[in-house]
């Protein structure tokens, strides 16, 4: 493989080496708990209710790369990466616990046992077994995250599953001494989640085989993209197409030299590369360059939803160009676990965002279609001829089945298994992600811990708390970096301002019940953005005018009725210029919320702002042209009503300002 002979160079200039006397894995931060200890409750499990109603909860019904898939005997690859079966694996094993969902549970349950029984003797998993196609490493790393799941929800399964993972790894490791057999380029990128499940290994069950562990650590780091370079000054890409003139640098070969290091899923994937690598070599440049590497893509590639822009490669800052559905999910994974090794707040206010805004942005509110491609300013969703999008296909934006390619549904249920963690003593709990949850857990001495978050946020500033513990113990929650003259009231006590360290409230927890009211009011702020246009933002939510539409059925699966692909059009004007200087928050504060409250007309929080209409040109007829720099007033003044970017299907949400 022609990209491994710069990478042994890495190797042999001590990139690898572990810090002198360092030697096992460095500890993290922060714990995540056992799956199905974190439940969602109010709109959020309507969130994931509505899911697994939808298309996620049907597919291995109808949908042929599942129904059919060859993990477990079929005969339908999406490709010869085999990722299909394991993806859905790994994506529904959380959607089907956290809703108590008796059918998929099963389902997966069955798909575990069928690859667990069909091992090889050489220790290879997946439907290579007994055939001659090409065995690469990729696939399997998602199928380990699903079975690791498993263990968590079921026990009696751990000592199958780990026994089965030490069988692969050491034939793993001998095909990656074997000048680097199984990885192709795509497994070259995403090394890492290899990484991640060879860590749980060495955490938890190491059996004696931690020399080869960390040994396999070594090599899939050796034989993979060396993150530490991309996510660097030097050579990380600052507009978008800049990566295509990085097959060679002045007189400097490219010391990657793979065009796939620059995809937007690999990206997102290659985010917790380093804070894999820190835990085996122990050394604070990997997390540094870490941090770093994050701050950089969200400078150049960023938008206001929180996620970055990647139609298939990084794609700059333009409001038309397009952001993945799968890089927004794996995105989300990654910083997740970033916080938990780095522990800085910045990654977990960014996943908040982008869960928040990004993730049902690029999902109908019924999840039955989905995009692959999501816009920030979307005047249209249909089939772009032309499209802004140049190297993916012109259906790209459509809502659909299978719009461009397959997308499976792991965001919200991840999401929702990482709001809570615990410190490495597990004598306290942290909130992290804030929203509607319960948790019960048993934490250090056997203290027993339950607690129930009750809230319409982040439709709402108010989280009401009750914590019930057995013992004393510190009770953390995250208050995100946007919160302006938050207080905290306990046991019904007077208010008192947040004092966060570190991002993080401390709440002494005596033995017994405790409840707590947070208020974590924000301000309307507002964002530059290219072309001296403005993006809106008011706590985690971005907002955006909600253009009217008409909707029209391109195409309806022959087996499932409700998986249609739909194309929608602008039905009302949306070119317009706005006056910042006039934004005006408004809540109808409601009990609770509607379902599905990711729709059209459905959030109770809104701004107004002064605007006015201008000439405001399109590409085609499909999508709009760069926002126009000082526009002048074609018509009247009028107010408009801006809503939380996710839903909205057609928007705008980076708006020229008046003149």
């Amino acid at each position: 493989m022609q990209f491994l002979s710069a990478l042994r160079l890495l190797i042999l200039s001590g990139a690898l080496l572990a810090v002198e006397g360092q030697t096992g894995l460095a500890p993290k931060k922060f714990l995540t708990l056992p799956l199905g200890q974190v439940r969602p409750s109010g709109w959020l499990l309507n969130q994931l209710q509505i899911q697994i109603n939808g298309l996620a909860g049907h597919e291995h019904e109808f949908y042929h790369w599942i129904s059919d898939t060859d993990w477990t005997g079929g005969t339908q690859a999406y490709s010869n990466l085999e990722e299909a079966g394991s993806y859905w694996f790994n994506a529904m094993i959380p959607n089907g616990v956290l809703v108590n969902h008796t059918v998929i549970n099963q389902k997966t349950l069955d798909f575990l046992d069928y690859v667990l029984d069909h091992q090889d003797s050489t220790g290879w998993l997946g439907p290579e077994v007994g055939t001659n196609k090409p065995r690469f490493l990729w696939a399997r790393y998602p199928f380990f995250f699903g079975a690791i799941q498993l263990t968590e929800v079921h026990p009696e399964l751990t000592d199958r599953v780990v026994t089965a993972m030490h069988k692969f790894v050491a034939l793993a490791n001998k095909m990656l001494k074997n000048n680097g057999e199984g990885v192709e380029p795509w497994a070259a990128t995403r090394w890492e989640d290899f990484v991640v499940s060879l860590q749980w290994l060495y955490d938890n069950h190491p059996n004696g085989n931690e020399d080869i562990l960390i040994d396999t650590m070594k090599r899939l780091k050796w034989t993979g993209v060396p993150w530490e370079k991309v996510f660097s000054e030097q050579y990380f890409p600052k507009t978008a197409g800049e990566y295509l003139k990085m097959t060679r640098f002045e007189h400097t070969p490219n010391p990657f030299n793979l065009p796939l290091t620059w995809h937007g899923v690999n990206v997102a994937e290659g985010l917790k590369a380093l804070p894999t690598t820190f835990r085996f070599t122990h050394n604070q440049t990997d997390l540094d360059v870490a941090s770093r590497g994050w701050d950089l893509l969200f400078q150049y590639h960023g938008r206001p939803s929180g996620i970055y822009a990647a139609d298939e490669y990084l794609a700059g800052q333009e409001a038309i160009r397009g952001t993945e559905l799968c890089l927004v999910v794996e995105t989300m994974f990654s910083g997740s676990y970033l916080y938990q090794i780095i522990g800085d707040p910045k990654f977990a206010d960014r996943i908040e965002r982008i869960t928040y805004n990004a993730l049902p942005a690029t999902l109908t509110g019924d999840m039955w279609s989905r995009q692959y491609l999501q816009q920030q300013n979307q005047i249209a969703s249909k089939n772009m001829n032309p499209n802004p999008f140049p190297n993916d296909g012109a259906y790209s934006n459509v809502f659909g089945l299978e719009p461009n390619y397959p997308q499976l549904p792991q965001g919200w249920p991840k999401f929702v298994s990482n709001a809570f963690l615990t410190t490495p003593d597990q004598k306290s709990l942290v909130h992290l992600y804030l929203g509607p949850f319960a948790t019960t857990t048993t934490l250090a001495s056997g203290n027993k811990v339950s607690v129930n978050v009750d809230t319409l946020y982040p439709f709402s500033d108010t989280l009401t708390t009750t914590v019930t513990a057995s013992s004393a113990f510190t009770y953390y929650v995250r208050i995100p970096s946007w919160v302006s003259g938050g207080t905290i009231a306990i046991n019904g006590g007077s208010a008192k301002a947040v004092n966060p360290s570190n991002g993080l409230q401390a709440v002494s927890i005596p033995a017994g019940t405790t409840k707590f009211v947070l208020n974590l009011p924000a301000k309307i702020t507002t964002e530059s953005r290219p072309h001296g246009s403005v993006a809106v933002h008011r706590g985690p939510f971005n907002f955006a005018f909600d253009i009217p539409r008409s909707q029209k059925v391109l195409a309806r699966n022959s087996q499932q009725s409700l998986a249609v692909d739909l194309e929608f059009d602008a039905s009302g004007a949306w070119q317009y210029a706005i006056d910042p200087s006039t934004l005006q928050f408004h809540t109808t504060s409601p009990s609770s919320l509607p379902s599905p409250v990711f729709d059209s007309g459905k959030s109770p929080l809104s701004i107004t702002v002064t605007a006015c209409p201008i000439s405001w040109s399109t590409a085609g007829d499909t999508f709009a042209a760069s926002p126009p720099t000082n526009p002048s007033c074609t018509g009247r003044n009028t107010t408009l009503t801006l809503t939380p970017l996710g839903t909205t299907k057609l928007r705008i949400s980076e708006f020229p300002v008046m003149a």
